[in-house]
């Protein structure tokens, strides 16, 4: 009997991304992964800016990777997605998509026609007397949605679902049985961050934060009157012959850049456990490219007080045949958290 497949498409603003997976009786296989750089501004804060450009990126992801099938599980996550906790009349599952548009117009900053809605259920609850559905209301910019699948379908693929890249984060990295109750996952991305806060797979708490690695990267730039390429160059492997006045700038820079992501993610998780103290996180996991920027987990443990350690999307799956080498593997864990966790959606 054949496996069955799924892939997973994160598109990026420095790059598009996608993971197939395999899934049969003795687990979850990593069949391929590819990815390809898009150009600054072809896609900005996770919406497709440049379509003949982001189309083209495509058509050349799935040349190059080889890909099995066409149809694909699509990430997003940007500032015109909203992420709220409510609790709403309890209604039979089979009718609450359908009674979802009359019930959560209040809680929207935005027209429900125009938005793509959704609404996760995390726990069953009484209140006043009734049964009441407690979870996380998704909305998305139907326009912005739309402009990304329109890419998508440009490029040949098939979008069979358009999923919210913060839980695809919890899939890939998040441990339902874990040695702690609550922890949160942070997907540091190039221009969009991640945040969201689960205990034992159940999420509690999104934020999307307009903030990553490519901050640090335009600090660099300006303070050395540098290209960006250059910049991200010296972000990363470091500046040959620095003068001692460049090292000084260089670093201002960054620790400028890693001091306000902090203070946005220990914000949103001082804003998260003032309310919910029963779950504040234990444990905090590091993942995405932005990951990778010295210094980045011994920041945020020491503003928080919160055990921080990298996260690992591969680790629960088996490879197959990638054609990737270990080093190779090792450059794309970090990256690999949102596809994968897109292709593993299909798969629930």
């Amino acid at each position: 009997m054949p496996r069955r497949t799924a892939i997973g498409l994160d598109i990026g603003t420095s790059g598009v991304r996608a993971a197939e997976l395999s899934f049969g009786s003795g687990g979850s296989t990593l069949e391929k992964f590819g990815q390809v750089a898009v150009p600054p501004g072809a896609v900005r804060d996770g919406e497709v800016v440049e379509h003949a450009v982001v189309v083209d990126a495509l058509k050349t992801l799935w040349k190059s990777g080889r890909f099995s099938s066409r149809k694909v599980a699509l990430g997003v996550a940007n500032q015109r997605v909203v992420v709220r906790q409510v609790d709403l009349p309890w209604v039979p599952a089979a009718e609450l998509r359908k009674s979802l548009p009359l019930q959560v117009q209040d809680y929207l900053p935005m027209p429900v026609a125009d938005s793509v809605i959704d609404f996760h259920v995390t726990e069953e609850i009484t209140s006043g007397g009734g049964r009441v559905l407690r979870g996380l209301l998704v909305a998305a910019a139907r326009d912005m949605v739309m402009s990304n699948v329109r890419a998508v379908q440009a490029a040949g693929l098939r979008p069979v679902s358009v999923d919210l890249s913060s839980f695809a984060v919890l899939r890939s990295v998040g441990r339902p049985h874990s040695e702690v109750a609550t922890e949160a996952l942070i997907d540091v991305g190039s221009r969009v961050s991640n945040l969201v806060v689960h205990s034992g797979g159940v999420p509690r708490f999104v934020r999307v934060l307009l903030m990553g690695g490519q901050d640090v990267t335009d600090a660099i730039a300006e303070r050395l009157g540098v290209p960006l390429d250059l910049a991200e160059a010296i972000k990363r492997f470091g500046m040959e012959d620095a003068t001692e006045q460049d090292l000084e700038l260089t670093g201002s820079a960054v620790d400028l850049m890693l001091e306000a992501f902090v203070d946005e993610i220990r914000s949103s998780i001082d804003y998260f456990s003032a309310s919910n103290p029963q779950h504040r996180p234990e444990r905090l996991v590091l993942t995405g490219g932005g990951s990778l920027l010295p210094g980045i987990a011994a920041r945020l443990e020491a503003a928080t007080r919160i055990p921080t350690r990298s996260g690992d999307p591969l680790s629960t799956l088996h490879l197959g045949q990638t054609g990737l080498d270990d080093d190779q593997l090792s450059l794309l864990q970090p990256l690999a958290a949102v596809p994968v966790g897109l292709a593993l959606g299909v798969a629930s």
